[in-house]
């Protein structure tokens, strides 16, 4: 979206271009985007559902999935964390925030989770971090669910991250069985609380 010479080397046709200046140039937040697509789309009879009322169970159930609990002072973090990461959400920014001892190492914003767990790792060399990652308040099923795999947990290990905090029933956890075998083989905890709010 922000690299040089854009319009040549995407080559957009009159429709997107149109589209692009007519709708998104003044708001190029995630959701503004993505309903606009939507919208762009419903123009043409096509409509837009959740794979969740096709595979619901793919979201991850409230608990702890893994054979460590958080102990009470990551469940302060993780508590400080979410606040921040639904307020992030609410302002349309991200979906997860890095905490350690209620100091905030990273927040999430057009780069992703991944680039923001890389980021907290470099910044916390002594590990024990938390990352809090939850939907936004207004989520939209459709689109842009928060989702975790093996490779979240692959770089929460290389970061040196402790717990992983996602949200019940709002959040995909894609080959479950095999990212809580992973997560136990590295110490990291998996918990997926509901939303407090």
């Amino acid at each position: 979206m922000y690299t040089p010479w854009r319009i040549i080397r995407l080559w957009p046709d009159l429709r997107m271009i149109n589209f692009w200046y007519r709708t998104v140039r003044s708001d190029k937040r995630d959701d503004s985007i993505l309903l606009s697509v939507i919208d762009e789309f419903a123009r043409d009879g096509m409509t837009f559902e959740s794979a969740l009322d096709y595979c619901p169970e793919l979201l991850v159930k409230e608990g702890v999935h893994t054979k460590r609990a958080p102990s009470a002072a990551e469940l302060k973090d993780v508590e400080f964390g979410w606040a921040l990461a639904k307020e992030m959400g609410r302002l349309d920014v991200g979906q997860s925030v890095a905490v350690k001892e209620r100091a905030v190492l990273a927040v999430e914003a057009i780069e992703g989770t991944d680039r923001c767990i890389e980021r907290a790792g470099v910044l916390c060399r002594a590990g024990g971090w938390i990352l809090v990652k939850v939907a936004k308040p207004q989520q939209d099923m459709r689109f842009d669910v928060p989702t975790v795999g093996l490779s979240t947990i692959e770089n929460l290990h290389n970061a040196r991250a402790r717990v992983l905090a996602i949200e019940a029933n709002k959040t995909i956890v894609i080959d479950q069985p095999q990212v809580v075998e992973l997560a136990n083989r590295y110490g990291i905890t998996i918990i997926a609380m509901p939303d407090a709010a």
